[in-house]
């Protein structure tokens, strides 16, 4: 089994303005002179994590993360009740990572991205291919409204209704039945921090349930921090009630432009967040990409068994 490169730290980092008053945290490290790699996290709202710079040998590669607009390292933060969010979307996202491409200059890199991020990867990656020497994607998402539908308007729920059912009760009652998405978006956003709060936790708490079998009664780790879960609740339901601003199927209909670019996309079978028919539909307009289909695994990345798939791609692209 293929266990996690050693920790390391960033051997340069910084801040980079890319207009609207935003600020995105970046970070580069492994080998200056390495083969260049960009991984985006997921959420929207994750933020770049220590974990996903030992994905990949550090003497191979020369790897950037980045936060987010709005989350992580990067201001103003989603956490902050007067941040505007409009100047966040899904164009000013893949803008962002051409900006830092240009900026830390490199020509060509691997694109790599989990969940949200393989969406993200996808926007990218057909918006600038000729950038692009090679994709990982893991929990595969692509964008479809459905897609949003399925994990945040009740689709899962058949599998969690207990946790669906009290991700409901949180709300008041005149707001039971209606849009889930919308309803917790005001919530987020009220005036007072107590009511904010509280809808950030049932949100968490939601996400924290599905990633993996059997659902989790408590908040993932990450959500325990409440100013992490503000921000990740906002951003997310900022982007489903949007649908990310992607036309319906789009990345889909025009994977025709990767058809240069090979791929590795790794999912669990048992991924109730983004289920396995994603990364098949993917790979059926996108073939020159290979699935990887991990037993026995969810949606957590840190299952062994993604761990040791991921770090077998990241291995297999390092010559490349």
């Amino acid at each position: 089994m293929a266990d996690l490169y050693p920790a390391i730290e960033p051997y340069e980092q910084g801040v980079l303005a890319v207009g609207d008053g935003q600020q995105v945290y970046w970070e580069t490290c492994g080998n200056p002179r390495g083969k260049p790699a960009v991984v985006l996290h997921g959420g929207p709202g994750s933020g770049c994590s220590p974990w996903h710079r030992r994905l990949f040998d550090p003497s191979a590669y020369r790897l950037v993360l980045f936060d987010q607009r709005n989350c992580g390292r990067s201001t103003p933060h989603a956490s902050a009740p007067q941040t505007d969010l409009a100047h966040n979307t899904t164009a000013h996202l893949v803008a962002d990572i051409e900006r830092l491409r240009q900026h830390l200059g490199v020509e060509r890199w691997l694109v790599g991205g989990g969940s949200w991020g393989s969406t993200l990867a996808l926007a990218y990656a057909e918006h600038a291919p000729e950038r692009v020497t090679e994709m990982l994607l893991f929990g595969v998402t692509t964008g479809r409204h459905t897609e949003f539908d399925w994990l945040f308007r009740g689709g899962v729920a058949i599998l969690f209704p207990e946790q669906w059912a009290r991700l409901r009760a949180s709300l008041p009652a005149a707001e039971r039945d209606g849009d889930i998405v919308e309803a917790y978006h005001r919530l987020l956003n009220d005036r007072d921090p107590t009511v904010r709060q509280r809808a950030a936790d049932a949100w968490c708490l939601w996400e924290s349930a599905t990633l993996a079998w059997p659902p989790s009664t408590e908040l993932a780790e990450r959500f325990t921090n409440p100013t992490f879960a503000l921000a990740f609740a906002r951003l997310v339901t900022h982007y489903v009630r949007h649908n990310a601003w992607l036309e319906d199927g789009r990345l889909l209909r025009d994977a025709g432009v990767l058809a240069g670019i090979p791929g590795i996309l790794v999912n669990g079978r048992f991924d109730f967040q983004a289920p396995i028919a994603n990364a098949w539909e993917l790979n059926r307009v996108w073939p020159r990409a290979e699935l990887v289909i991990v037993e026995n695994a969810g949606h957590a990345a840190s299952n062994p068994g993604l761990t040791q798939e991921l770090i077998r791609a990241t291995n297999r692209f390092a010559g490349c």
